[in-house]
């Protein structure tokens, strides 16, 4: 879900490698019935395990458990996440919201709560419902600074 897939789009309106400047692979998953910290260990190092062969770093998280350690790590606190979709709403920027996901059925669903356009344009908008400025503004720093041809919709600016 998410870099993955819009770091990879943009590689590819960039003319660049298609993994080039992706850090990791993030893999949610939504358990509320065990929040601790090793049921979601153990379900990291079954991961780590399972994709050892790839030679990239898969992150893997309950997004049950983001609103323990998000202030930690963030700064800012967290309202508990309802599900796995929840916490892919809840992205900094809006038209990064994406995942692809199983739909039970042996298939596959797209989930993108705000739409593809602002993804395939290269807009950074703040997610306001979820997003702090600072930490929107890091982001989209740190966005352009990879892809400068993206256009960062400024916070002010921002419904």
């Amino acid at each position: 879900m998410a870099g993955c897939l819009y770091q990879s789009l943009w590689n590819i309106l960039s003319d660049r490698p298609v993994t080039e400047n992706i850090k990791d692979y993030d893999v949610f998953y939504h358990d509320a019935v065990d929040t601790s910290y090793a049921a979601e260990d153990a379900i990291i190092r079954r991961g780590a395990a399972l994709f050892a062969d790839l030679g990239v770093e898969v992150e893997i998280r309950n997004q049950a458990r983001v609103h323990l350690w998000y202030e930690a790590r963030f700064g800012h606190p967290r309202a508990p996440l309802r599900s796995s979709e929840h916490g892919i709403s809840s992205f900094l920027v809006t038209g990064t919201c994406v995942a692809i996901g199983s739909d039970g059925k042996g298939g596959y669903r797209t989930a993108a709560p705000y739409g593809l356009d602002e993804m395939f344009e290269g807009v950074l908008r703040a997610n306001k419902l979820y997003a702090q400025r600072d930490l929107f503004e890091a982001k989209a720093e740190s966005y352009v600074a990879r892809w400068p041809w993206l256009q960062t919709v400024g916070w002010d600016d921002t419904a």
